[in-house]
């Protein structure tokens, strides 16, 4: 949330933070966003009686405050069907892995356990199905020999604060198309090379 903040601080980025919302009165975000001049509120799920009505509470409260994009960032609830249609294609979310794989939680430590070298970060669209949408940006980064889960979620966070406002970048200047369940980007550039681990070394063995 504080990288998206900073992102839309530039006067030629696309989008301007609004709102923040938490189902947690203490949540450290509000008091971050406060600070900036956002305005905050904090709902708690507790006073409704099911999933569908907290999220109708948010959806109120978003459209009021002119909300066309919404982020997740830290939310850790999952979202009721009724919610993710009436925000489809303009609701995302950052998840701490390489999409299709490791969705749902813990996903540093099941990286580390399944021994892939190659681990990551994931900007998709959100639809009911968990961790399913429409990738949108990801970025790779090496599992290095000793890595623990507490290393690897530091590497991985770095790149989730630089594809979360590239991904909301490309949402709100409209550079992304959703067709057949994939995204389009519209001003992609091909970026050159590829991230291997381990590194390669060329030449015999001594």
């Amino acid at each position: 949330m504080a990288a998206l903040i900073a992102a839309a601080k530039a006067p030629a980025f696309p989008a301007e933070i609004v709102l923040v919302i938490s189902n947690k009165e203490r949540a450290p975000g509000l008091e971050i966003a406060a600070q900036e001049g956002i305005a905050t509120l904090a709902i708690s799920h507790r006073k409704y009686v099911d999933r569908a009505s907290f999220d109708l509470a948010m959806t109120v409260q978003m459209e009021a405050a002119g909300v066309e994009i919404v982020c997740l960032a830290g939310f850790m609830r999952l979202l009721s069907p009724e919610f993710c249609r009436q925000w489809e294609g303009r609701l995302i979310n950052v998840h701490p892995a390489l999409l299709p794989a490791f969705k749902g939680l813990d996903t540093h430590a099941r990286a580390l356990a399944a021994g892939v070298k190659m681990h990551g970060a994931t900007v998709h669209f959100v639809t009911p199905e968990m961790d399913e949408g429409p990738i949108i940006a990801q970025a790779a980064v090496p599992v290095l020999d000793g890595d623990s889960e507490s290393d690897l979620a530091a590497r991985v966070l770095a790149q989730e604060h630089i594809i979360y406002p590239l991904a909301l970048k490309l949402v709100a200047s409209g550079s992304i198309d959703i067709r057949d369940g994939r995204t389009w980007c519209t001003s992609a550039v091909a970026a050159p090379g590829a991230l291997i681990a381990p590194a390669i070394i060329m030449g015999g063995a001594s």
